[in-house]
């Protein structure tokens, strides 16, 4: 099994590749993103190990890259010691797992291995309401061909719409799995997206397609 290890501390990466070699990996090393991306780009890698700081392009832009261009090569990234800010915005950049720092070997070869054998994510499926194209992987909107520019977080409540296309989500759906469950702040936030939402795929093309239904939520409506 090949595995990519984008790792700038060269004696740390020389210890993983020694430990991983011996279990019978080959591992090609690059010491910054800039390398790291070419060297993903233009080889086929059972799994990627890549750390979040790195010198000329980090980890999450690395990541980002790659899953922009389809590639979906099992990526663990390695993270800041208790940085639960890095490992949400490691998996929100498209990383299938984390491992923080500093991190016992035994356990970045018992979760290598899980990721190998769950292989590689195929490639989201686009969603269509009527003539909105919602795209998870590139995270992309259209309208009728438009493009249209949403923030994360505009695409993560419209995209909880668009799963349940023609169904009612109620706010307390939205807010999990927009903000996840762990979110302690106003509910009324939803309302704010839902707005700019409306400012944004259906003003200016003339729809009305996120309606509110008074105390139950939101529905995402098809129908032209």
């Amino acid at each position: 099994m090949r595995v990519l290890l984008v790792e700038d501390e060269r004696r740390l990466a020389e210890l993983v590749k020694s430990g991983l070699a011996s279990e019978g990996f080959a591992v090609d090393i690059a010491l910054d993103g800039t390398e790291g991306l070419w060297l993903a780009t233009e080889n086929t890698y059972d799994a990627i190990i890549l750390d979040v700081m790195l010198p000329r392009m980090n980890g999450y832009a690395l990541c980002r890259r790659l899953r922009e261009a389809e590639n979906w090569t099992p990526i663990m990234m390695l993270t800041a010691k208790d940085g639960e800010y890095d490992e949400a915005e490691a998996l929100d950049t498209g990383a299938d797992d984390f491992l923080s720092k500093p991190f016992s070997y035994v356990v970045l070869l018992a979760r290598l291995r899980a990721l190998v054998r769950r292989g590689g994510r195929e490639r989201p499926v686009a969603l269509t309401v009527g003539d909105l194209v919602i795209d998870p992987a590139g995270m992309k909107c259209r309208r009728g061909g438009t493009e249209i520019a949403l923030t994360p977080k505009e695409f993560a409540v419209l995209h909880g719409l668009a799963r349940r296309a023609g169904e009612v989500v109620s706010k307390a759906e939205l807010l999990e799995q927009a903000w996840d469950f762990t979110y302690a702040g106003d509910p009324s936030i939803v309302e704010v997206y839902v707005s700019a939402l409306r400012r944004k795929i259906d003003a200016p093309f003339g729809r009305s397609s996120l309606v509110t239904v008074r105390g139950a939520g939101y529905r995402l409506d098809g129908r032209l």
